[in-house]
């Protein structure tokens, strides 16, 4: 992963791992996913609202550190709002 990248591991139901990396293009996100190590990274149509909040996270945390602008968290706060609107998404807490 370069620098613009944001990974996590995500737990499927069954039981197995995905890797999954987002970055910024522009002021959208693109999400990628790959089940097994050596796999091809496919790119994700609709990412779940788990991505999203594993990426809220990670981004809270750069912050944290001064890696990233709070602008961003703020963006992706509005967008998971947008795109579903019945979750609760956690404030920032430094």
């Amino acid at each position: 992963m370069n620098k613009g990248q944001i990974g996590w591991r995500r737990k499927l139901e069954d039981g197995t791992h995905m890797n999954c990396y987002a970055v910024a293009k522009g002021d959208r996100w693109q999400f990628y996913a790959q089940k097994e190590r050596f796999e091809h990274w496919e790119p994700l149509k609709t990412a779940p609202v788990e991505d999203w909040l594993s990426l809220l996270d990670a981004v809270d945390r750069r912050i944290r550190r001064m890696a990233a602008r709070p602008e961003t968290a703020a963006k992706i706060r509005k967008r998971i709002k947008e795109l579903f609107p019945e979750t609760e998404v956690p404030a920032f807490h430094r």
